[in-house]
């Protein structure tokens, strides 16, 4: 493997790794009563004010935009980051976070289908076979065999996948826009732009508690800059190395690390089942890396 790709598939690793905790964040956040909306509202809008903050203050070039890339990078606020938040959580509280888990995690099979056909991205035997184990391995950490658990209905199976083809996108949109911009500029309009998308949405009062709350502000903050800003700066970096197929099959290990984190940290439970899964979804990235 070249070490170009190693160095990639370690960043996208990283990314999901640094996203794994935002259900910790949430889980902290919910204890404040703070609509889930205003929450990604606010991550958003903290990780794309300190972007333009810093690029304005160490590299203002940076932040020109080529007039005739505007249009691109409007489709991609509305659509990968305020139309992707706003989309996935109406989808977790129509059928809950392990169903509306797996089809957000559909994105990769999106992005492979529309990787080959617009970017080409080569659909190889090994690549397809990753995706299936990937996609099998967030079935079972997410517990979908726990039929009990499961609310199915039209609406929110829907949402589900309008939430993965969304996600998909902001991985397909992150890569073009870095074939001419950097990966800070990327990242800084797509959550700039998604940010004004959102503000809308947003009730004044719940707002204001969010800025006027020591506390809260402090969680948010941190939600903000770690899982949301640099998260999101390690998985770009990633994407200028490999191809954005890969990146988004690697990035399902999301789930299963988040899973890890809720046995530790907030002592959730941890199944036989939901290890395979993880164990699946390692296989798959194991497979892409030998394959690069």
């Amino acid at each position: 493997m070249r070490s170009g790709h190693l160095r990639g598939y370690s960043l996208v690793l990283v990314a999901a790794a640094l996203w794994a905790t935002l259900g910790l964040f949430y889980e902290s956040l919910a204890a404040y009563g703070l609509p889930p909306l205003t929450i990604v509202f606010c991550r958003a809008a903290i990780a794309a004010l300190t972007l333009f903050l810093a690029l304005g203050w160490r590299r203002r070039d940076w932040l020109r935009l080529e007039r005739r890339d505007w249009p691109m990078f409007v489709v991609f606020g509305l659509t990968g980051v305020a139309a992707f938040y706003a989309i996935y959580i109406h989808a977790i509280d129509l059928t809950g976070m392990g169903v509306a888990a797996v089809l957000m995690y559909t994105a990769p099979a999106w992005v492979t289908l529309f990787g080959a056909l617009f970017l080409g991205e080569r659909l190889s035997v090994l690549k397809g076979g990753a995706l299936l184990l990937s996609c099998a391995g967030c079935a079972l950490v997410s517990r979908v065999y726990d039929l009990a658990g499961v609310h199915l209905n039209l609406p929110g199976f829907l949402a589900g996948l309008a939430a993965g083809l969304t996600y998909g996108l902001y991985t397909l949109f992150s890569k073009v826009a870095q074939r001419r911009y950097t990966t800070w500029t990327t990242l800084a309009y797509a959550l700039g732009l998604g940010t004004l998308f959102l503000l809308p949405l947003q009730a004044p009062a719940s707002l204001a508690r969010a800025l006027t709350t020591p506390s809260l502000l402090f969680w948010l903050m941190v939600l903000g800059l770690v899982p949301t800003l640099g998260g999101g700066l390690a998985f770009n970096a990633g994407l200028r190395l490999v191809p954005a197929s890969n990146a988004s099959i690697v990035a399902t290990l999301e789930p299963a690390i988040a899973t890890l984190l809720g046995w530790l940290v907030l002592g959730e439970r941890l199944e036989g089942l939901q290890l395979l899964g993880a164990g699946l979804i390692l296989v798959a990235v194991v497979i892409l890396q030998r394959a690069a």
